[in-house]
């Protein structure tokens, strides 16, 4: 059997192999929609950008359904490598491949069908409706190639090949990048064309990962293994945090769709997607850490080699702390200058002022969200699901609209605003709980 350096390496060594392509290849993942908002905000105006921010809950239903099963079965499988346990492993693999062929069609199905009654559930008025259905419709024609780039790009850390993520996610925003300009700056597509790009630049990705998996000798293939629904059942539950993480995204964006709506119209819309895609950036980066360390716990813990894993943890922690304090002391600083890149100064200056000022309440989330999202993804690594589960949630579904309820009312726009930040905090104590109660 080959040596799994994950249970050997230096851990320096390791966050360089696997963390930072992790960090990076999320960050390039999210990116796909900024750059979707940035060409439809230069080139066609803010009420394209914010019909694309309407449905993003829908975008965030692919890949949160997809991180269920790809989140679960890496970890699955990882502790079943690391155990020594291959055909287990394949199995499992071989589970998720047809559960997530069959979720995928399902949104696919959805999005192409029911695309316009999505958009009016997630909050379009009939100036925004048209675009937001369009969107919906075209993104959705690609749900499996969205899905099955994020599994074999996962599947990349747990066969000795971590780079191969980051390498399907430059190809897929480099092509995004180019027929964004062709099918938006060029050819006057607008969102339709938007989406179009995206899906396309996909699939581009899709052929760079899936490269692997077509050969039997790698441990994880797409012919080893047997159907085994205990195994797919379990992995989709303990990945289910992930989903959660996911819904709670979407549920946070529809949300603060509704109720800038109501405050300050399209111009609040507008100002909420600019600041969410800065402030996306920073969160990618700390679900990358949390995703590249994910295989070092998990085959370790199958290993029983818990000071590796205490060690990986606090190193994940300190970092995702750094990430988060640098974002707040550059809304505070250089706000306006990274707003003003999304609009034009005189066409959008309300936007702008408003995402300005809304910066800086935001930002403080930041504080919390990084310590947040790796507890959750540790959790998730060991198997804990209902650990995860309970922070993932804790963080969009349960206090967010707790916030929304106490501080809207009180300090309208600001109150908002400041929704976000008293979640993030209120799940510190959640984690800090949950920690208590294990080690109990």
């Amino acid at each position: 059997m080959r040596e799994n350096e994950l249970l050997t390496a230096p851990l320096p060594r390791l966050f360089g192999r696997y963390v930072l392509p992790a960090m990076a290849a999320m960050v390039l993942d999210g990116i796909q929609g900024i750059v979707d908002g940035l060409f439809l905000g230069n080139y066609v105006g803010a009420q394209a950008m914010a019909s694309v921010n309407i449905a993003n809950p829908y975008y965030q239903m692919i890949f949160g359904c997809s991180m269920i099963i790809c989140t679960g079965t890496m970890s699955a499988a990882g502790r079943a490598l690391g155990a020594g346990d291959e055909k287990r492993a394949k199995d499992i693999y071989h589970s998720a491949l047809l559960v997530l062929l069959a979720l995928s069609l399902g949104i696919l199905v959805a999005g192409v069908f029911f695309y316009e009654p999505i958009a009016r559930f997630l909050g379009a008025n009939q100036a925004l409706l048209g675009d937001s259905g369009q969107y919906i419709r075209t993104i959705g024609l690609f749900a499996p190639v969205i899905a099955f780039k994020i599994l074999f790009g996962f599947s990349g850390r747990l066969v000795g090949k971590p780079q191969l993520y980051l390498a399907g996610t430059i190809t897929t925003i480099s092509c995004n990048v180019i027929l964004d300009y062709v099918a938006v700056g060029l050819l006057g597509f607008g969102v339709t064309g938007a989406a179009a790009a995206t899906g396309l630049a996909y699939l581009a990705g899709l052929f760079v990962v899936i490269r692997p998996m077509l050969r039997k000798e790698t441990p994880l293939n797409l012919y080893d293994g047997r159907f085994q629904a205990g195994e797919i059942l379990y992995a989709a539950f303990n990945g289910s945090s992930e989903g959660v993480n996911y819904a709670a995204t979407a549920l946070t964006v529809f949300l603060m769709n509704r109720s800038f709506m109501a405050y300050a119209g399209e111009d609040g819309v507008a100002a909420f997607t600019i600041i969410n895609y800065v402030g996306n950036f920073v969160t990618l980066l700390m679900f990358g850490m949390s995703d590249g360390i994910s295989p070092i716990l998990s085959n370790n813990y199958g290993a029983g080699n818990r000071q590796r894993i205490r060690k990986t943890l606090r190193a994940a922690v300190i970092s995702n702390f750094c990430l988060g304090a640098a974002l707040f002391g550059i809304f505070w600083v250089w706000g306006k200058n990274l707003i003003s890149l999304f609009l034009d100064s005189q066409s959008g200056a309300a936007v702008i002022g408003l995402a300005t000022r809304g910066a800086r309440i935001y930002g403080l989330c930041f504080l919390a969200n990084g310590f947040n999202i790796v507890r959750s993804g540790y959790h998730t690594a060991l198997g804990d699901a209902v650990g995860s589960i309970l922070i993932a949630a804790s963080r969009g579904i349960v206090f967010v609209p707790v916030g929304l309820l106490i501080f809207s009312s009180l300090l309208g726009m600001d109150g908002v605003w400041l929704s976000l930040p008293f979640a993030e905090a209120v799940t510190v104590g959640v984690c800090m709980w949950i920690q208590k109660k294990t080690e109990a």
